[in-house]
């Protein structure tokens, strides 16, 4: 009797893994051909830029809250914008400055996000040595910053000529300046590359790479930033992609910069812009992310003049309806 038990549960096991059973372990074994199929567009992981609460102006809103709102609105990841911290932007790391990275790290983890992404601001274009080194250290101390954070790339600018003083002109002049009397374009990239080589051995022992953004100055355009990515062919060097950046004819210049794109800052801007406001078509950008096999996260950065409170959640929509999330 206890034979014929035992192979009654054999035959019964059998048969259950062969019909009920099948479907779930298909599932959790998906077949090789599907991993290698192109990436849908769903494909990416929405963040919020502590900048979308903060645009210089005003009280600064605490990384913290942002942590708290990312977590609130179900979004995976917070992007930090490093002069909206709690900590000295210039001053040397100290014992004290540790202890509240510790804490916003724990924070993050208690609300279910991920601090992705550290955006700091140097620059890399000055005929001073000296000054460029300054830089350099500063980097390299925001790599440590980032380190700590758990984050895994540093978002950087290559710098600008500085020869119009306010950024409120430079925007009025659509980001393009004089070059440095005296200097020429070819410098300010020398420059640059020459910075981030010297960068590169804290990248790599921090484990974080640097993200070069289409910013203003050298990288304002797809052939400035493409070239200086192409000066420095590291792992630890990638490009980031920020949406609203390219001010005249976007589309085509996202699309050379996205084989590149590491990382991505998607501007919105409800109840217009701070500075200029541009009718950005989210579908066509995924599409194009989606084409060029990009996985990773999209940040968002609401420079909008409208509430935060509001403005940021209906943007969270936008960007989640154009990626399919």
């Amino acid at each position: 009797m206890q034979a014929t038990r035992r192979s009654f549960l054999r035959t019964s096991a059998g048969f259950g893994l062969g019909t009920i059973g099948a479907s779930s372990l298909s599932a959790q074994n998906p077949s090789p051909n599907r991993a290698l199929t192109a990436p849908r567009v769903a494909d990416v992981q929405l963040a919020i830029s502590t900048y979308s609460y903060w645009h210089f102006r005003g009280p600064k809103v605490t990384v913290s809250t942002v942590i708290e709102r990312a977590g609130a609105l179900g979004v995976a990841g917070v992007d930090v914008l490093h002069r909206q911290m709690d900590i000295p932007e210039k001053e040397p790391l100290t014992p004290a400055h540790r202890v509240h990275l510790a804490e916003l790290k724990r924070q993050a983890f208690r609300h279910g996000v991920s601090l992705c992404c550290l955006s700091i601001h140097q620059d890399f274009v000055d005929p001073d040595p000296a000054v460029r080194r300054q830089q350099v250290e500063h980097t390299e101390k925001c790599l440590e910053i980032a380190y700590a954070l758990g984050v895994p790339v540093l978002r950087i600018n290559s710098g600008r000529w500085n020869t119009i003083k306010e950024f409120d002109d430079l925007m009025k002049a659509r980001g393009i300046e004089p070059v440095l009397p005296g200097f020429s374009e070819d410098d300010g990239f020398k420059w640059c590359a020459d910075c981030l080589e010297q960068c590169l051995p804290k990248a790599a022992e921090c484990g974080v790479m640097l993200a070069v953004e289409n910013h203003w100055g050298l990288t304002r355009t797809p052939e400035g930033l493409l070239r200086l990515a192409k000066a420095v062919p590291s792992p630890w060097v990638g490009v980031l992609m920020d949406t609203g950046n390219f001010l005249e004819d976007p589309y085509d210049k996202l699309s050379a910069i996205a084989p590149k794109t590491v990382f991505v800052q998607a501007k919105t801007y409800p109840g217009g812009g701070e500075w200029y406001t541009l009718d950005l078509d989210y579908p066509r950008i995924a599409k194009i992310l989606a084409k060029a096999g990009y996985r990773g996260w999209v940040s968002l950065e609401m420079e909008g003049k409208a509430d935060p409170e509001t403005a940021v959640p209906e943007s969270i929509q936008l960007l989640r309806k154009s990626f399919g999330i």
